[in-house]
């Protein structure tokens, strides 16, 4: 089977991973994680379809009746789970705009920017030095560029069959595989 490699940039930050249809490691299984930093010093991004089904108000008092408070919660990761992270991104002419870690001031600027999303982690996914290097010579995870309409489309477990699905004819009939197949 083909894999994807980017040969165009040295780091895979503004780009998805995407987990391999063969992972079983339940916090990253069919997750689409969106980069943020990649560098000697490791690897960090955010688990885009994993809602939890609350929003930023439901979840501190600080939050609850200010604009920020419709922002939709997704767990981002296994490390440090109770740390919020916001994130704001921006599809525009120029291409794909990535703002994160970003204070709740700069939140609120940005939500006022058109095409302007702004989303709520609680964790994220991290990797230190040279640990994501790894796991990509083990195949443990595809590479694909962020989809112009990324946005248009579930933030739920069915994101990541529709971009796996994108990445060529074998990865959608990978993608297309029940989750236990075992059980047919």
């Amino acid at each position: 089977m083909r894999e994807r490699r980017k040969t165009s940039k040295d780091t895979l930050a503004g780009s998805l991973l995407l987990a391999h249809p063969a992972m079983r490691d339940p916090n990253f299984r069919r997750s689409v994680i969106l980069m943020s930093v990649h560098n000697a010093e490791g690897a960090m991004g955010v688990v885009l379809n994993r809602p939890l089904g609350k929003r930023l108000g439901e979840l501190s008092g600080d939050f609850a009746f200010g604009p920020l408070a419709g922002v939709p919660l997704f767990t981002g990761g296994p490390v440090q789970p109770e740390q919020l992270v916001l994130a704001a991104w921006q599809t525009r002419v120029d291409g794909f705009r990535l703002h994160f870690g970003i204070e709740p001031d700069k939140a609120l600027q940005l939500m006022a920017e058109e095409g302007t999303h702004v989303r709520g982690f609680l964790g994220y996914s991290g990797w230190s030095a040279g640990q994501l290097e790894k796991e990509m010579k083990l195949r443990t995870w595809v590479v694909a560029d962020v989809p112009e309409d990324l946005l248009t489309h579930s933030q739920d477990e069915s994101l990541w069959k529709t971009v796996l699905g994108r990445e060529g004819a074998e990865w959608r009939l990978l993608a297309g595989e029940p989750e236990h197949p075992e059980l047919n």
